[in-house]
């Protein structure tokens, strides 16, 4: 048995600010991402090589908030987050702050698998990068006119957009679980749309945004990030698996429809456990999600009843 599960973030996502024609970019690029991701599971590949794929494809689409097409700080800049751990041995990797780093997942296994460190920020993790031959990339490539927009509307003092709503969620990430048995998740972000003071979230950190373990679930989360983080949901969902004895989707449902709303969170997350069982949920309007089991077809939604 092997699975793959992926999301490119949730929030509120209105039919009506969602074209036909929009819509089929984005299942797209989530059945692009998916199959790529999938493809090295069925060819007897490791969960972490499938989940670093998919996410790599996801930070290259500019429909989604990672990589090239990341939001903008509140100066214009483009501050980039990103984690991955695996779950047989609890290896795990993470930096934020990239500023010139094409593919911020990359990195992040780089810290994992060629340091002795977990999490880099910044500049230190740029230096980090150079020692092991990362290519740089100028600011400019991150851009795009559509999120530019985006932040021109925030600093005219818009009150009708959030960090949630279609224009700026796109978090992405994956889950996995190889043929070998072994699980894995990777998340990667842009932050939120004009967001100041070097402001961190949820998908660079170890137990909120990313989490993996063999022994429970892997799980990849997306949506209000300090909500994430007080509730450090990824670890919360393994735990209750691990130790409560939950089923993987009751332990998802418990988190993101009970205690994320309890604390006025809103998001969903992506979880596989050992058995190829996957669950995704989420209580905001929709979630871009998409995923693919042994032997079965692709399935990509968007909205809960799609």
């Amino acid at each position: 048995m092997f699975g793959l599960a992926i999301h490119g973030g949730a929030g509120t996502l209105p039919r009506a600010d969602l074209s036909d024609a929009h819509e089929q970019r984005y299942r797209a690029g989530l059945a692009e991402a998916l199959s790529a991701g999938y493809a090295l599971l069925e060819s007897g590949g490791s969960s972490l090589d499938a989940v670093t794929r998919a996410v790599v494809l996801l930070e290259d689409n500019p429909l989604f908030n990672a990589g090239h097409g990341a939001v903008f700080t509140l100066d214009g800049r483009n501050e980039l987050d990103a984690s991955i751990m695996e779950g047989s041995t609890l290896r795990a990797g993470a930096v934020c702050g990239l500023t010139h780093i094409r593919n911020p997942i990359e990195l992040a296994r780089a810290v994992m698998e060629r340091s002795e460190f977990v999490f880099l920020s910044g500049a230190g993790a740029e230096e980090f990068a150079r020692t092991c031959g990362f290519e740089f990339v100028p600011q400019s490539y991150f851009f795009t006119a559509a999120r530019w927009q985006q932040l021109e509307r925030i600093r005219g003092g818009d009150a009708t957009l959030s960090a949630l709503t279609i224009s700026h969620v796109g978090t992405v990430g994956a889950v996995a679980l190889d043929s070998h048995g072994c699980l894995a998740a990777a998340t990667s972000t842009g932050g939120m749309t004009g967001k100041r003071f070097s402001r961190i979230g949820d998908s660079p950190l170890i137990g909120a945004g990313t989490y993996a373990d063999n022994r429970s679930c892997a799980v990849s989360a997306t949506g209000h990030g300090e909500v994430f983080i007080r509730a450090a949901v990824a670890h919360d969902i393994g735990a209750r698996i691990r130790y409560g004895g939950r089923a993987l989707r009751q332990a998802v449902r418990e988190v993101v429809l009970e205690e994320l709303p309890a604390l006025d969170g809103e998001g969903g997350v992506i979880a596989i456990d050992p058995r190829g069982e996957i669950a995704m949920e989420f209580n905001s309007e929709g979630m871009f999600r998409a995923s693919r089991t042994a032997g079965g077809e692709p399935e990509i939604h968007i909205y809960r009843t799609d």
